[in-house]
């Protein structure tokens, strides 16, 4: 029931005591402003890292090879490793029923590539059908290569946007146009984006085995590229996608002659694997965020314990006189308890509301290294709050309680 001369009581002492009172609620809205902020920031982490992981397919697999390291079956270290057509060909019919998308890739070294007058110093790639998907890529204009181009050695070219700026003025149409890649004509068919951005549109894709023939590549192969078949669950799609890395390390080791220790020879990057370690420690910087923010929550709310115990130790007198008049003891902890909770709840309101405004006007223009639109779940924030509010409401029992049992002679000594 609403009790107009209690709120009367708390604002007298509230206005009586507006410094000690403000301080008191600084330390327990900045708790909660704090643990916000710190909660937004875990959550914008979170999200510059799933956005560098969209760049390409999340499950995607790359392999690449150096030089040995170490002596294996007689043979010295120092080897450089070269893979093969007959690997990718293996490796693909080995695992042709866990296999979503696969390329090789064979870099032409030292091309010059020239349109007309312009000459222009882009990496040329040969690449599968695959690589479109597994590199996250979208085609702006025309096509991207197909298997026909590869089993027909086909001499186009698919070049990106990045490129067409450059080569192509005043929206020159490129498709159907050629370029001349050291001394070879090569039709532009397609014009492609890439998700991660113009960094990764400074390369000119051809048949993979048009750049192994024309470019004197014979069936040596740089790079090996795959993605596996989606499965139910991200714990499950991890464990499949590292059996399948070590699987094909084996492999390539056993058909390269490598020593199973060395550690540079055949080299794997399982994207899965990074997205849990980073997935992983997300968890320990947020559970260290919770950590800091509660700490500074709790700071709080022993603050307001304190004030309450100041508040009985003033109002011991008028506590005895409202006992000795009648108070039961429960009316006088609801009278404490009662000031507890609205210093703490309107405290607690006000440092999420004003985080929560800060992280919804600046939070879309944050984008910096793995950190995007710091933002935080409004369900946790008010959850957050009330559990605060509770809390504020145990900081004040025990004073109350105290206040409660304080014997009325004693009370009516007191100065």
């Amino acid at each position: 029931m609403f009790d107009i001369e209690r709120w009367q009581e708390i604002f007298d002492t509230i206005r009586k005591n507006k410094l000690r009172t403000f301080l008191t609620g600084l330390s327990v809205a900045s708790g909660i402003f704090i643990l916000v902020i710190l909660l937004g920031f875990g959550q914008g982490m979170q999200n510059g890292i799933a956005q560098e992981f969209e760049e390409d397919a999340s499950n995607r697999i790359v392999v690449w090879t150096q030089v040995t390291t170490k002596e294996h079956k007689g043979l010295n270290p120092g080897r450089p490793i070269q893979m093969r057509n007959g690997n990718y060909d293996y490796i693909e019919t080995r695992y042709s029923d866990e296999l979503k998308d696969k390329s090789a890739m064979y870099r032409v070294r030292n091309a010059l590539v020239n349109y007309k007058k312009e000459s222009v110093g882009y990496s040329v790639q040969g690449i599968n059908a695959g690589f479109q998907f597994i590199e996250n890529q979208y085609i702006s204009q025309g096509r991207f290569i197909n298997y026909k181009d590869d089993e027909n050695v086909s001499k186009v070219a698919v070049i990106s946007n990045t490129i067409k700026k450059e080569i192509f003025k005043n929206d020159e149409d490129p498709l159907n146009e050629y370029l001349d890649i050291s001394g070879i004509k090569f039709k532009v068919i397609g014009v492609y984006g890439d998700m991660g951005g113009e960094r990764e549109e400074e390369r000119i894709f051809i048949p993979m085995s048009t750049a192994q023939r024309v470019f004197n590549g014979s069936d040596r192969v740089n790079n090996l590229y795959y993605t596996l078949q989606p499965v139910e669950n991200f714990d499950q799609a991890v464990a499949e996608s590292t059996k399948f890395s070590n699987d094909m390390k084996r492999y390539l080791q056993d058909a390269h002659m490598v020593a199973p220790d060395d550690p540079s020879a055949i080299n794997v990057f399982n994207t899965l694997e990074e997205v849990k370690r980073f997935f992983n420690l997300m968890t320990g910087i947020k559970s260290f965020f919770w950590f800091v923010g509660i700490c500074t929550i709790i700071a709080g709310v022993v603050g307001v314990s304190n004030i309450m115990l100041i508040v009985v130790k003033e109002r011991t007198r008028e506590i005895g006189i409202r006992k000795a008049l009648g108070a039961k003891p429960w009316s006088i902890v609801g009278m404490i308890l009662q000031e507890s909770i609205f210093v703490t709840a309107i405290s607690g309101f006000a440092g999420l509301i004003f985080s929560m405004g800060l992280l919804e006007i600046f939070g879309p223009y944050i984008e910096v290294d793995y950190v995007v639109n710091p933002a935080v779940n409004f369900n946790v924030a008010i959850s957050t709050v009330f559990m605060l509010i509770f809390a504020g409401a145990a900081a004040g029992f025990f004073p109350a309680w105290r206040a409660a049992n304080i014997h009325v002679i004693d009370a009516l000594k007191d100065e």
